[in-house]
This record gives C-alpha cells, sequence and structure tokens, in this order.
C-alpha cells in the first residue's frame, strides 16, 4: 500500500511540475509580448513626439515669415506715403510758381493799360 500512496505522490507531483513549467512559460511568454508592446509604444510616443516638435517648428516659421511680410509692407506703405508727400510738396511749388507768373503778368499788363491810358489823357 506504501508504494500505491508514494507512486501516487510521485504522479502528482511530477504532474504538478509538469504544470508550473508550463504556467512559467507562459508568464516568460507573457512578459516578453508585454515588452514588446511597451517597446513599441514608446517608439510610437517618441514618432508622434517629433511630429509635434516639427509642427512647432512648422508653426513658428510661418508666424516669423508672417512678421516680415508684414514689416516688408508697413515698409512699402511709408516709402508711397513719403512720395506722396514729396509730389504734393512739388505740386505745391510748381502751382505757386504759376500764379506767380500769372500775377506778375496780369500786373505789367495793367501797368501797361494804365501807362496807355496816361498817355491817351495826356494827348
Amino acid at each position: 500500500m506504501k508504494k500505491v500512496i508514494l507512486g501516487s505522490l510521485t504522479i502528482l507531483a511530477l504532474s504538478m511540475s509538469f504544470s508550473c513549467r508550463d504556467t512559467v512559460d507562459k508568464a516568460k511568454s507573457a512578459t516578453e509580448e508585454a515588452g514588446a508592446a511597451l517597446e513599441e509604444a514608446g517608439d510610437d510616443l517618441k514618432e508622434a513626439g517629433k511630429d509635434l516638435e516639427e509642427a512647432g517648428e512648422g508653426a513658428m516659421e510661418a508666424a516669423k515669415e508672417a512678421s516680415e511680410n508684414a514689416m516688408e509692407a508697413a515698409e512699402s506703405a511709408a516709402e508711397s506715403v513719403k512720395e506722396a508727400g514729396e509730389n504734393t510738396i512739388d505740386a505745391a511749388k510748381k502751382t505757386g510758381d504759376d500764379v506767380k507768373k500769372a500775377a506778375n503778368e496780369a500786373a505789367d499788363k495793367a501797368a501797361k493799360k494804365a501807362n496807355e491810358i496816361e498817355k491817351a489823357v495826356k494827348n
């Protein structure tokens, strides 16, 4: 009877041993799979970070370019205003010269007429 009990215990111990090995193998496999999944997730996060950084750099470059364009437009507008002011001054000077010339001509004609009238009255 002892042999039967010892035999049964041996079979039970072997069966548990195989079961434990199977559990260890499954746990090891699950751990490896989890490690691979974590590594892949880390790579994905790293790639997403690079994409976000590139998008940020693109946005900053676009803002810089927009600022430069605005500055160029402001400089161009200031130059146009300056040119318009210079043109207005030149036109005003020319108009003043024309008015002065016309006034002198009118004065000369009036003086000439006055001389003619004076001569006519004296004669």
